[in-house]
């Protein structure tokens, strides 16, 4: 969705459907998950924050005693396995303003009060925008792939990537770093070469590794960490068609086809 802002049940319900009530919203019929954030969750023991390094703190549901890690909560923490945009909306007095789009990156647990004011453990969420991930990983260099052993160990470290539940352990790797795995070796896996079109990268990046940008087919956007199985290596051009082409939807359906050769499960 664009910037600006939508009536809850007239324009969001109305196109995705998903709960009437709460703040956390899960379509049956789309690959999005909704979060609502605002002022008035202070009353039922919600205190959404942003922090200094840029994550956003979203408290779970459930309003009264302990929160547990699922349905909504748990739409939140698997968004990224199950394919699923996560989109962050705030409550302000003309609607709902779109904020950005995010990805869960952890979630710890700490006390706070619940609807009656009782203290009980609060499922905290560490979010951070799509965007902030996708910029950071391009600024890193590609690891090498210069021979067939190479992309194999490319493609173990991408694997565990998607596999990896973020947020279970204090050594569970970073956002960036999964995001980092996936992009490297989509990129080798190209050599460079469209994994759409087929023609040659159109140039080299800086350090000598063909420019292809990697597309997420079973996001609403690309950024952060996702299936290697549904990531496919693009020219910008075809990247461009996917997202703004008349035929942008019908194309990522073919790319999905296709992705079923390049990467055998």
């Amino acid at each position: 969705m664009s910037a600006g802002i939508y009536d809850r049940r007239g324009e969001v319900h109305a196109r995705f459907g998903g709960q009437q009530r709460g703040g956390i919203i899960t379509p049956a019929r789309h690959a999005l998950v909704i979060i609502i954030t605002g002022e008035e969750g202070l009353e039922h023991g919600y205190a959404d924050r942003l922090r200094a390094d840029g994550t956003f703190e979203y408290f779970g549901e459930g309003q009264v005693g302990p929160m547990t890690m699922h349905k909504g909560n748990a739409a939140i923490a698997n968004h990224s396995a199950n394919g699923k945009s996560l989109l962050l909306f705030k409550t302000t007095k003309q609607g709902l303003r779109f904020e950005d789009e995010m990805v869960y990156e952890s979630h710890h647990i700490e006390q706070a009060p619940d609807r009656e004011g009782n203290l009980r453990d609060a499922i905290v969420f560490e979010l951070r925008p799509i965007d902030g991930v996708t910029e950071v990983v391009e600024e890193l260099a590609p690891r090498p792939s210069s021979s067939d052993t190479e992309l194999e160990e490319l493609r173990k470290r991408a694997f565990a990537a998607a596999k990896e539940s973020p947020g279970k352990t204090k050594s569970a790797s970073t956002i960036f770093e999964r995001s980092r795995d996936v992009r490297d070796y989509v990129v080798a896996r190209a050599k460079g070469h469209c994994e759409g079109c087929e023609a040659p990268a159109p140039f080299h990046r800086p350090y000598g590794v063909p420019y292809l940008e990697p597309h997420h087919i079973r996001r609403l956007t690309d950024g952060g960490p996702d299936d290697p199985r549904h990531v496919i290596g693009l020219c910008p051009n075809c990247h461009r068609r996917v997202h703004s082409g008349a035929d942008g939807t019908t194309y990522n359906l073919d790319l999905a086809k296709r992705m079923l050769a390049i990467e055998i499960a």
